[in-house]
């Protein structure tokens, strides 16, 4: 894979990363929207099961009570007209229409006199005995009772006879039956309902799958999209899915990542090419000067010490150059590697200015610092002093003779402020914004020939911002060039 036309590494796993979650994402949700169309059917349909079925009982139970209720109704009136209560073996007739109505419903027919003593029972086993329970008082009280045993599976309802003179409760008939007919009718509506619910089952669940895929088209674009990128970042156009505002918003900001890693791309190329640019010149230079020096025979000493001496020169802006990367790649190392502690911001500015007045004296150039008051600040000092010394440096360096660099250092509540003014040769303003990119040069020639690598403002950039702080140029071409620094007083993490 090409260097100069492919994502790096890093950029790639970050994209895979993306692709991967996506894919996740993309399975997942088809999963929850297949569970959530499935559960919105199969709720209802169990929903119903249990009302159709105690619908089915409920009613049941009430139409049989209705019906008994009414045939027996008929009896009480012949037992109370007939003086069945004070002399059963009087009445025959009676007797064998309460064995029938035992008989067909599978039931047991009891009466009672008033004095709660069983005078009839159709199982023939509890005649004489006295019977005292809530329904049966009740029901001499004059509120007659219709009783569901659902676990015992009978129905027994509770009939007060009058006698047809006095209109006087004079016994109680108790009627007992099974109530396994309603059972049955149950269970048999129960597998009815279960065959059709396993028929809508199968449909709810064809219908969720299909909902699912339909729902979840435009996110499998956005994941086919990704998967058809093969790292080539400079050559992709990015995605477009109108389908949804969720995935048109989702396709945007992919693309908004895609043209970050492009622009972070072709300045990445831009790096590499200057870099390899800048460390093969002093490289060629040794060389031709080496090559020169053999392919002569007794070389004169003046003229192996000047090659020497150029040699030894490029070695030093070799070095310069390797110094200036190495400090650059520490500056974009993460935060945690900031070695932060208070510091004398005024003693610092004059060690950087105490260690570069020979270069300034060189070229007569007057270096002036103004302190309004004294400043503490937690900062990482060999980067902070790695940072200012570049634009003390470079004030110096592209200055004219008899010149002058001003430094000022000043303080509000929150932040300190370095000032460095020269009066140099100024920054024309079509290059101002360009400045503190890795490798630009204003002026290439000049650069050189004063031994700048062009690394120095990129690592006081990335020195400023390490302390989440700003910085600004204001030049104007032949008039000289200000820079102005700004950096919290407390270091936030």
């Amino acid at each position: 894979m090409n260097q100069n036309t492919y994502i790096r590494s890093g950029e790639w796993v970050i994209i895979s990363s993306i692709k991967e979650r996506l894919r996740g994402h993309f399975k997942s949700l088809r999963t929850r929207i297949f569970v959530i169309v499935l559960l919105v059917g199969m709720i209802p349909i169990f929903l119903m099961k249990y009302v159709i079925l105690e619908n089915y009982e409920t009613q049941s139970i009430e139409q049989k009570s209705a019906l008994i209720q009414s045939q027996c109704q008929q009896i009480v009136d012949q037992v109370g007209s007939s003086g069945y209560i004070r002399n059963v073996s009087t009445s025959q007739q009676v007797d064998k229409q309460l064995v029938q109505l035992a008989s067909i419903y599978n039931g047991r027919v009891i009466i009672v006199n008033s004095s709660f003593r069983i005078v009839r029972d159709t199982y023939e086993i509890d005649e004489d005995k006295v019977i005292i329970s809530e329904e049966v008082l009740q029901c001499f009280l004059g509120t007659d009772s219709t009783n569901y045993n659902e676990e015992n599976e009978f129905l027994e309802l509770t009939l007060p006879v009058k006698n047809p003179d006095t209109k006087s409760t004079e016994g109680i008939m108790i009627v007992s039956l099974s109530t396994q007919d309603v059972k049955d009718g149950k269970d048999a509506l129960s597998n009815t309902v279960l065959i059709l619910q396993v028929v809508i089952t199968i449909l709810i669940l064809a219908a969720a799958y299909y909902v699912a895929r339909v729902l979840t088209k435009p996110f499998g674009k956005i994941t086919r999209s990704l998967e058809g990128m093969q790292g080539n970042v400079i050559d992709d156009e990015g995605i477009s899915i109108p389908e949804y505002t969720e995935t048109q918003m989702l396709a945007e900001a992919y693309n908004r990542m895609l043209k970050r890693l492009k622009i972070q791309e072709e300045s990445r190329q831009e790096f590499v090419s200057n870099v390899s640019h800048e460390l093969k010149t002093p490289i060629t230079s040794m060389k031709v000067l080496a090559d020169s020096l053999l392919a002569q025979k007794d070389v004169p000493a003046e003229l192996y010490q000047e090659f020497m001496g150029d040699i030894a020169e490029e070695i030093d802006r070799e070095n310069k150059i390797i110094t200036d990367l190495l400090s650059l790649v520490k500056m974009d190392k993460r935060s945690s590697d900031v070695n932060i502690k208070e510091t004398n911001i005024n003693q610092l500015i004059e060690l950087i200015l105490k260690r570069l007045r020979p270069i300034a004296a060189k070229q007569n150039i007057d270096l002036v610092l103004e302190s309004f008051k004294p400043i503490l600040a937690e900062v990482d000092e060999t980067k902070l002093t790695l940072a200012l010394s570049n634009l003390v440096e470079n004030g110096i360096k592209y200055n004219k003779e008899d010149g002058w660099v001003h430094v000022s250092l000043n303080i509000d509540s929150k932040y300190f402020y370095v000032k460095v003014e020269d009066s140099g040769m100024g920054i024309p303003e079509s290059d101002q914004e360009h400045i503190f990119e890795r490798f630009y040069r204003v002026d290439k020639s000049h650069s050189r020939e004063i031994g700048g690598t062009g690394l120095g403002l990129a690592i006081t950039r990335s020195a400023v911002l390490m302390h989440h702080g700003a910085i600004k140029v204001y030049s104007k071409e032949g008039e000289g060039t200000t820079f102005t620094v700004r950096i919290p007083l407390k270091y936030v993490p």
